[in-house]
């Protein structure tokens, strides 16, 4: 229990309690979302990405500047999810209109895996703009870890303790990404301005997962804070 004693380690979900989550642009969890033999999950509806009452995303109701976020997930078959980070809450618009996203996938079954440019869609993968490499993703039903590390820029993505992906915010890279991808100025305009300068002015944000309609399970989420 070595990391809880951490001053600087947040439990954001420790097994039993929704204590500090919340649906994003909402005040209260969305019922979906579940805990489940000491796990978070969400209960797919079947229908893709639902945004409905019941279901949307899931923040943790504290901005994160440099950190690292480490947990666990696993997906069913066919599942399909993300993690984001640094996200800001813009009324009536998804949450990755402001945030990097983590991809959570079946990559064996989802027909995600497949488009994108590279295996960009890939699970790990900087969605729709860095594929992760080697991809190393276990199987649905089988647990994977996760570690993000964001500092001053730095982001680098970790699957099953091997670093996949590495990328420097607000800089010509992160731009030449966005051009790329499907955030791009000309087909997403609004994407586009927010994550140029990802973060906003104090380069900090929410830690979000997704719900895209797919059963899925995290644990063991936690952050640990960088001075």
């Amino acid at each position: 229990k070595e990391a809880e004693d951490d001053a600087n380690t947040v439990v954001l979900f420790d097994g039993t309690s929704l204590k500090g989550w919340r649906g994003y642009n909402k005040t209260e969890v969305p019922s979906r979302w579940v805990i489940e033999d000491g796990c978070l999950k969400f209960n797919g509806s079947g229908g893709g990405e639902a945004q409905a009452g019941d279901g949307g995303d899931l923040i943790f109701d504290q901005k994160f500047k440099n950190f690292e976020l480490e947990l666990e997930y696993k997906v069913a078959k066919g599942s399909n999810s993300g993690i984001f980070y640094l996200a800001q809450e813009v009324p009536n618009q998804p949450i990755y209109i402001s945030a990097p996203e983590y991809q959570v996938l079946d990559n064996e079954n989802h027909p995600d895996a497949k488009l994108g440019v590279d295996g960009n869609r890939m699970s790990a993968s900087l969605y729709d703009m860095i594929p992760a490499k080697p991809q190393n993703a276990k199987p649905y039903g089988e647990w994977n870890k996760v570690k993000i590390l964001c500092y001053k820029g730095t982001v680098v993505h970790y699957q099953n303790d091997v670093a996949v992906v590495e990328y420097h915010l607000w800089t010509p890279q992160w731009k030449e990404l966005l051009d790329k991808s499907k955030f791009s100025k000309d087909k997403w305009p609004e994407a586009y301005d927010l994550l140029l300068n990802c973060g906003g002015e104090n380069h900090e944000g929410y830690i979000g997962l997704q719900d895209h309609g797919d059963d899925v399970w995290f644990r063991n989420i936690k952050v640990k804070i960088l001075e």
